[in-house]
């Protein structure tokens, strides 16, 4: 959104349901967008982006305000929704306000949305009082056209941030990283095109590896830089996974674990430890487990509704949860149920449950999961499980 040059995008998940929304919003406001689903990519062409205004701000993105830069830069206005996201404890957008305040701009919550105004973005110093993917990608794309030098302190790091850094860098903005935590940015007025391939997604990885340690199937999962999931897989032969590995792929099969699951302990939190949004999964490999696990989540302690709702796939008393920890009594025999989705990777994690249950479950609102699987039921479906999806 940051050039008026065509922008193209390979290995890029179009069925993701939250980038259809936002794909919908950004036409709405006079960008052109290709989706080529065969393909995987897309191609934007932004020089209208901001020329047009919507009234439906009632869209359920979970990440709104990476879209105020690009308009704010053509118009000197931008008005987005207000961020969809997971109820997964708190998780407001106050660091992004922050960001906008210290570049300059006038920020008002409106009823129907977030009204940010500048005439331009004035380079500063940004301070996070915590670490924030989101906050640290909103001050890299917003300081990436500011008028003068920015510098970013306890800047968020992480492999999908370094390749947001790596597609700005290709468009022509000057950045320099230094140590994990601390980013200087020279702003530039106008931006070039670019043509990049999107990382592959380190957390789907793992979703599938531990799918297939569960239900002791055999899966190759490629394209991957197992580098960004070196503590996680850590964790995995800890609890006596032994998985086949190389730099980009894996290879699961339940001959290479013919003791199965032992009970493990694993902290969740931050990059480059295990990330939350890794633990519901750690939390279903438990289940599998000969014996009691716990799990405990540092960054978002509050992250256990689904947990309640998982509990109906198994038997009683093999799941507890409270503030920041789960405890796991393992091994369970899943049965069929009819669970509710509270979140992304919670909803992910019923999907698994029903999957390794016996009989016909029900998950309502899995439209939740399909914000972070793309085409997750042609996935789910050559790997030899039978889903259907009601879009109703």
């Amino acid at each position: 959104m940051l050039t008026d040059d065509i922008v193209q995008l390979g290995n890029f998940p179009t069925k993701l349901v939250d980038v259809g929304h936002k794909i919908d919003f950004i036409r709405s406001i006079g960008a052109d967008i290709d989706v080529d689903d065969l393909g995987d990519s897309i191609k934007i062409s932004a020089g209208g982006y901001g020329a047009r205004s919507t009234d439906d701000y009632d869209v359920p993105i979970r990440t709104t305000y990476l879209l105020v830069a690009g308009q704010l830069l053509r118009t000197g206005h931008a008005k987005v929704p207000y961020p969809g996201g997971c109820k997964i404890g708190a998780r407001g957008y106050d660091m992004h306000i922050m960001v906008w305040k210290t570049l300059g701009c006038e920020v008002e919550e409106l009823p129907d949305y977030i009204s940010v105004k500048a005439r331009k973005f004035v380079g500063a110093r940004i301070d996070f009082p915590i670490s924030t993917v989101g906050g640290t990608e909103n001050a890299l794309i917003c300081s990436a056209v500011a008028e003068g030098t920015t510098e970013i302190f306890n800047a968020y790091i992480t492999p999908e941030v370094y390749d947001l850094i790596k597609l700005l860098r290709q468009m022509g903005a000057s950045i320099e990283v230094i140590g994990n935590s601390h980013i200087i940015v020279n702003g530039k007025s106008a931006l070039s095109g670019a043509r990049m391939n999107v990382m592959p997604d380190r957390i789907e990885a793992l979703t599938w590896i531990v799918l297939a340690i569960v239900l002791r199937g055999k899966i190759l999962v490629e394209g991957v830089s197992f580098k960004d999931l070196e503590s996680s897989m850590l964790y995995l032969q800890a609890s006596g996974i032994d998985l086949l590995t190389n730099r980009n792929s894996a290879y699961v099969h339940s001959d290479v674990m013919p003791e199965g699951v032992q009970p493990f302990e694993v902290p969740c939190g931050t990059h480059p430890g295990v990330i939350s949004d890794m633990q519901p999964f750690f939390v279903f490999l438990a289940l599998a487990a000969s014996g009691t696990s716990r799990i405990f989540d540092y960054r978002y302690p509050e992250r256990i509704g689904y947990v309640q709702e998982l509990a109906k796939f198994c038997p009683p008393g093999s799941l507890h949860a409270e503030f920041g920890k789960i405890t796991v009594k393992g091994p369970v025999k899943f049965h069929a149920a009819e669970a509710q989705s509270t979140d992304l990777r919670g909803s992910m994690a019923l999907i698994m449950a029903a999957l390794a249950a016996e009989g016909s479950s029900v998950i309502h609102d899995a439209h939740m999961a399909l914000r972070g699987y793309n085409d997750l039921a042609h996935k789910l479906k050559t790997l030899g499980m039978n889903i259907r999806i009601d879009e109703d």
